[in-house]
């Protein structure tokens, strides 16, 4: 899928005769919240922090946050989520659903009733899964919203 992407943010390991020994980088939660802004302002390049924080009229920023969707999973993507939803973009949030039985689904139902996603959806990546189905539709009201007709 790499070739898909003009860049990657993520973790990075490091390897020892092709096998990976410990974690070299880890994009924690403020991290992540970082990541999107640097998508929001094209600064692609992970150390000009200058880049990231110089301020820039938002209809001049080269991804807006309302074309963003930021697919999380965890307790740590719950900041970065909620800043999107702020910036009207679309967080969803993806659970185990072997897991959503007990102290889980509370989490869950949460992060609707307190405004931190958009969208909550069992981690199915297939095709035609909830999951799917939605990121797609999201993906169509955001070309709409951008002018697109069929």
């Amino acid at each position: 899928m790499r070739k898909y992407f003009k860049h990657i943010f993520a973790s990075k390991y490091a390897y020892r005769d092709g096998k990976p020994l410990w974690p070299a980088a880890a994009v924690n939660y403020t991290g992540k919240t970082q990541y999107l802004f640097r998508i929001n302002k094209g600064v692609l390049n992970q150390s000009d922090d200058k880049a990231v924080n110089r301020w820039i009229p938002m209809n001049e920023r080269p991804i807006p946050f309302e074309r963003m969707i930021f697919i999380g999973d965890g307790d740590t993507d719950i900041p970065a989520m909620k800043m999107l939803r702020y910036q009207h973009g679309v967080p969803i949030a993806v659970f185990d659903p072997d897991r959503f039985k007990g102290p889980d689904s509370d989490k869950v139902y949460n992060l609707i009733a307190e405004d931190r996603a958009d969208h909550v959806c069992p981690a199915d990546y297939r095709d035609k899964s909830q999951l799917d189905i939605t990121v797609k539709g999201v993906l169509g009201r955001m070309a709409r919203n951008a002018g697109y007709r069929p």
